[in-house]
């Protein structure tokens, strides 16, 4: 089960105010499980992990297995919430180094979430000489990103392999009824799976829209989901020691004591697309009102050696949440050396792993002395249930987090005024 250590921020704010605040974190869970709260039609995700819900579950299971060893490449397009769980959840799945999924499943790419032309030439030139399919995740199948580049790679696949194979080709996520994506995949005869009415994109991950490509790329959607559901089993409890209330109590303390931003932190490469994902979760969820915390991350120790001074010495406005994850079972260990001209054989015999653990609690010593507070959450390795736990305990944090601060945690209105803009700028008719 995921850890959660508070100590040292607790340090930097009154024990009273902390007790208080978890009062008003559990009366932020009751507000969300009773739906009495603004937004309370887009809960859906809460339900998410029950392990009932097997027909999706098993038509993602269905089209990974049609799709290994028929397709070199699978395009998954889509923008925010429809591409950044799985694209989190393939980063920290797949081999460094690997070009292609493990187990002999396709290798996932994405697309649709830039308006880059060189980035589209590039994918279109990667894929001349390749089987592939696509999965397009939109509700509404008009969001500009995505529907262009579907609307691209439809056009190529059509003259490459003709309407009939195109049709096995692509999978459709959207809504179960309406909208122009849905409406395309009825006409043209494309396989279809749902994002549930009350799903918003920023808590999706462990519907249809993370799951099949999770799926696809041989990953074990089971243990996804059954890492969630633990986690709900254990997080959804009306107590001061859930891990849920205290962290969602002790972010909205500090953001009251003047610190602004929250830094998440990661010291494994692996994990640097959860802090892509975490960022629009807690963006567009507390980000209004002219409230929020802003969400941002780094990774260590790399980031250290750019802006580690700041950190350290800079304005007193941050706090840092840290990731930390277990290594493999496949440790590399120091060698020794002859002439020790780097004056490192006093770790000879130390594996990479303890030594990433040392630059752990030595970069919190330092940044707790210069008055960075620091909450750190624990897991047991980076696989799928683990981070099932950790996608339904961030979901939790946040939607409870929201609460407290007073904004509807599952509508995003400042989104669509730069969308008009962008339409205006481009002739849309009205």
């Amino acid at each position: 089960m995921l850890q959660l250590y508070t100590e040292l921020a607790e340090q930097f704010v009154d024990e009273k105010e902390c007790v208080a605040a978890k009062e008003e974190a559990l009366s932020a869970l009751h507000t969300l499980l009773e739906g009495t709260g603004r937004g309370s039609n887009m809960r859906g995700w809460l339900n998410l992990p029950n392990p009932l819900e097997r027909k999706e579950i098993e038509q993602c299971k269905m089209i990974a297995q049609m799709w290994n060893g028929t397709m070199d490449v699978v395009v998954v397009i889509g923008i925010g919430g429809s591409y950044l769980g799985a694209k989190c959840a393939l980063e920290a799945f797949s081999h460094s180094f690997a070009s292609a999924g493990e187990r002999n499943s396709p290798h996932i790419v994405f697309a649709g979430y830039s308006l880059s032309e060189d980035y589209m030439a590039d994918l279109l030139g990667y894929l001349k000489k390749k089987s592939y399919a696509i999965i397009v995740i939109s509700k509404s199948g008009t969001t500009l990103e995505p529907a262009l580049a579907f609307r691209i790679l439809y056009n190529e696949m059509v003259a490459r392999f003709g309407i009939e194979d195109t049709r096995r080709r692509i999978v459709a996520v959207t809504d179960a009824s309406k909208g122009a994506l849905k409406s395309m995949a009825d006409r043209y005869g494309f396989m279809t799976l749902t994002i549930p009415d009350d799903v918003g994109g920023r808590y999706s991950v462990l519907s249809a829209v993370g799951l099949l490509p999770i799926a696809v790329a041989g990953f074990d959607i089971e243990a996804l989901l059954g890492g969630a559901a633990q986690a709900k089993e254990q997080m959804v409890k009306f107590e001061q020691d859930n891990p849920v209330i205290r962290y969602a109590a002790l972010r909205n303390l500090m953001y009251r004591c003047g610190k602004k931003i929250e830094v998440f932190i990661n010291y494994h490469p692996k994990l640097k697309y959860l802090g892509e994902w975490l960022k629009q979760l807690f963006a567009e969820s507390e980000g209004k009102e002219h409230k929020g915390l802003f969400p941002t991350t780094l990774d260590f120790t790399a980031d250290l050696h750019s802006v580690g001074q700041y950190i350290q010495d800079g304005e007193r406005i941050m706090f840092e949440t840290a990731v930390l994850a277990g290594s493999k079972e496949v440790e590399v260990a120091i060698p020794s050396s002859i002439d020790n001209m780097d004056g490192l054989n006093y770790l000879t015999g130390k594996t990479l792993e303890d030594i990433n653990r040392c630059a752990e609690a030595g970069v919190r010593q330092a940044h707790i002395s210069g008055g960075v507070p620091n909450i750190y959450i624990e897991m047991e390795r980076i696989d799928e249930w683990n981070m099932g736990q950790l996608f339904f305990f961030f979901e939790l944090s946040c939607a409870v987090s929201a609460y407290m601060l007073g904004v509807n945690p599952f509508d995003q209105p400042g989104v669509e005024v730069y969308k008009r803009n962008i339409y205006r700028l481009l002739g849309k008719p009205q």
